[in-house]
């Protein structure tokens, strides 16, 4: 997939954009017409960020049309939450942002850069980011700089937030209730200080087991056996995307099983891996994990 690196106008996504853009796109309605500024209630930029946003988190595809787990997600009559009031919808979200790669940050990010580096500055991520668009032969360092400011701020807590950011985005930004990201200060060599961010990983207790069952059923590269350590470090993996430690996603998987008796986790000779055992439906999961 092309790697991009701009189209949300250096807007981070705020928490009522996907359901407003969802809404739009539901009445027919076009981000290029004449009255979408009028229509959407907010500026010519923001619109076509809102429209790069729906196609980032996967409710709209590349032609601005809905896809069914945006349908599934925001329909107002049969949406699972269509006001993400519940925080397996942000984690769902979060999943979707890193596997479309559309957002080509998220993915960099989370399926390699992090990978053995849980702590970092805006400077470190920005040259492995340059060093990789290189071997395509285009990069832009301000183009870069500004997408990582707004990946960084997608999920950092207000409390870390830069003094002149925008007061709005304090409490409007989509993923900062995840907690994914820490943000401290710390002198370098010539005595200045330094923002560094964190992404620990840890066993993320608010991460519901089913949203980790569905994301396992949604990736095609895996087969019906699967090894933990591949559960744990693979590309787009729920070790990968949720960050999360090894006793973690291990209790992930023991919560799944139990509430799931066609799936198995099995330790033999030393070989750790899950077992799905006949088909699953991955609408289903998140049918009963909604109704619950």
């Amino acid at each position: 997939m092309k790697l991009q690196f701009s189209g949300h106008e250096s807007f981070i996504c705020k928490h009522f954009w996907l359901k407003k853009g969802y809404d739009f796109i539901s009445q027919n309605r076009n981000f290029n017409d004449e009255d979408a500024v009028t229509n959407l209630g907010v500026g010519k930029n923001m619109v076509a960020s809102i429209s790069y946003w729906l196609k980032a988190f996967g409710i709209t595809d590349y032609s601005n049309e809905i896809t069914e787990f945006g349908h599934n997600i925001f329909n107002d009559n049969t949406g699972k939450d269509p006001y993400i009031e519940n925080i397996g919808t942000l984690w769902l979200l979060h999943y979707n942002l890193v596997k479309t790669a559309k957002a080509s940050i998220y993915s960099i990010f989370f399926n390699e850069f992090k990978r053995g580096k849980n702590e970092f500055t805006k400077d470190q991520l920005a040259k492995f980011t340059l060093r990789k668009i290189e071997q395509e032969g285009k990069a832009n360092a301000n183009t870069i700089n500004a997408d990582i400011a707004v990946f960084i701020r997608n999920y950092l807590a207000a409390d870390y937030k830069l003094a002149k950011a925008d007061i709005e985005d304090d409490f409007s930004n989509l993923l900062f209730d995840l907690e994914l990201m820490q943000s401290y200060q710390m002198e370098n060599a010539e005595g200045k200080n330094v923002e560094w961010y964190r992404v620990d990983n840890s066993n993320r207790l608010d991460l519901p087991a089913d949203i980790v069952l569905y994301t396992i059923l949604d990736n095609t590269s895996y087969s019906q056996s699967i090894p933990f350590r591949e559960l744990l470090t693979g590309n787009n993996s729920p070790g990968v995307i949720f960050a999360l430690n090894e006793d973690g996603l291990y209790q992930k998987i023991e919560q799944i099983t139990l509430t799931h008796k066609n799936i198995v986790y099995t330790e033999t000779a030393g070989v750790k891996e899950l077992q799905i055992k006949g088909k699953m439906d991955k609408t289903q999961i998140l049918d009963g994990y909604y109704q619950d």
